[in-house]
């Protein structure tokens, strides 16, 4: 069975410049639950104040006003200095520009928390493989309280079976995507839509996927559309709604009821993996404008046709059989992560180059090194110049960009040579 992955919150406009120069003062950052447009590629230079994470792995990150949460496999935080160190089980949270780890946050869970979205108020949802917050049996999914850290009771939702791979919200809803087949109680293959408040199963909602190409039925990602009327999923599915659809697929979340749109390709029908992997489909991750979307893929060891192993753009249109406008090959590495801000398609993963079409496990000609971590041009598909490098290790799993800049979470401790154990930020100077 392949390996855990995380959430990445998407693509919300920025504002102007002099709000960026707030939020980068200290003031308030605005709840980056759908990421964040920005004019300006990031410092390769990562701030200094965020906290470390000592062992296991980060799989999401979710920053709500000055309260950053993150989630992940890892058990034991130590503040920025490293004076302090605590136990987390697999949730902890510190303060935006001091990392002062939260005392008062302190669920906890049996299990690993593969995603995370922010709530109403001061809340967040956090979804995964537990099946029990706080000593309470709640399989999947739970809303808690990001003052104490307590499960917020009103919140019902709850798997009956399987775990939530990835959440996202729009509007007081919650979309669930992940192995399950039934949630509270209401039959729903591998995708679901909750009242943001109640955790009620919307009944506007219900999408049927089927026919897994390999394994068992299951939504890798979901990635929503900044005005929350598109919603992309992936996963082992090759149909929806009765329809052809390998891996990949796109709701119409505006009408009532929901119904699969009338976008679709071909381009991931490749056996790009190996019988372990059920899927080689990784995040995907919205423009600000919502005009385009970008994947990225894993793979296995041997060199297919195909995007596997890949970065690639996907213009946001309702066209049957469509082709990316470009895609960037590693050259045999995997890619886990990726944002869109406007400036640059983030891209996170296992890989040691961009730009490598012709390598495999090698650097072929035209190859940059791109280690672990890299930004890709909106517009030409080619790697930027930003190279700040990470150790390797499985990879990026997390990246959440801000007005304030560009999180990342991973299963190592350096970036751009410096020691950030397994947590990052790269500012917008």
């Amino acid at each position: 069975m392949e390996p855990w992955r995380p959430l990445v919150p998407r693509t919300l406009s920025f504002l102007t410049a002099g709000l960026a120069a707030l939020t980068v003062a200290g003031m308030l950052a605005a709840p980056a639950e759908a990421g964040t447009a920005h004019s300006f590629v990031v410092s390769e230079k990562p701030v200094a104040w965020t906290p470390h994470i000592l062992d296991g792995s980060v799989k999401s990150i979710v920053q709500i006003g000055r309260t950053v949460v993150v989630g992940g496999d890892f058990s034991t935080v130590t503040d920025p200095n490293r004076d302090v160190t605590v136990e987390r089980d697999g949730l902890f949270a510190f303060d935006y520009g001091t990392g002062r780890i939260d005392t008062d946050f302190t669920p906890r869970v049996n299990g690993t928390v593969v995603s995370l979205a922010a709530g109403p108020g001061a809340t967040v949802y956090a979804g995964g493989t537990f099946t029990r917050v706080n000593g309470y049996a709640q399989r999947g999914v739970t809303q808690l309280s990001t003052a104490n850290g307590s499960r917020m009771t009103a919140f019902g939702g709850n798997l009956d079976n399987g775990a939530t791979y990835r959440l996202a919200t729009h509007s007081g809803k919650l979309y669930v995507g992940g192995s399950f087949t039934s949630i509270s109680g209401q039959s729903r293959t591998g995708i679901a839509r909750l009242d943001g408040t109640s955790g009620a199963v919307d009944g506007a909602f219900d999408i049927a996927i089927s026919e897994p190409r390999r394994g068992t039925l299951r939504v890798q990602e979901l990635a929503l559309s900044p005005d929350g009327r598109r919603l992309l999923i992936n996963g082992t599915f090759t149909k929806v709604q009765g329809q052809r659809r390998q891996q990949i697929a796109m709701i119409d979340t505006a009408s009532s009821p929901a119904r699969l749109g009338n976008w679709s390709t071909e381009a991931f029908a490749s056996e790009c993996d190996y019988a372990k992997l059920h899927t080689y489909m990784r995040q995907m991750s919205f423009s600000p404008d919502g005009s385009y979307f970008a994947v990225v893929t894993s793979g296995g060891p041997e060199k297919k046709p195909g995007l596997c192993k890949s970065a690639s753009r996907w213009e946001t249109t309702d066209i049957p059989q469509s082709r990316h406008t470009w895609v960037n090959y590693t050259g045999g590495d995997s890619l886990y992560s990726v944002e869109v801000t406007g400036a640059a398609v983030y891209v996170g993963g296992h890989q040691r180059w961009l730009d490598n079409p012709r390598g495999h496990k090698s650097a072929g000609e035209g190859a940059v090194s791109r280690e672990g971590i890299g930004a890709i041009d909106p517009r030409t598909g080619k790697a930027l110049a930003w190279n700040p490098g990470r150790t390797r290790g499985y990879g990026v799993e997390a990246l959440l960009s801000t007005p304030d800049g560009l999180y990342v979470g991973s299963d190592t401790e350096r970036l751009n040579g410096l020691y950030r154990a397994r947590l990052g930020m790269f500012p917008a100077l």
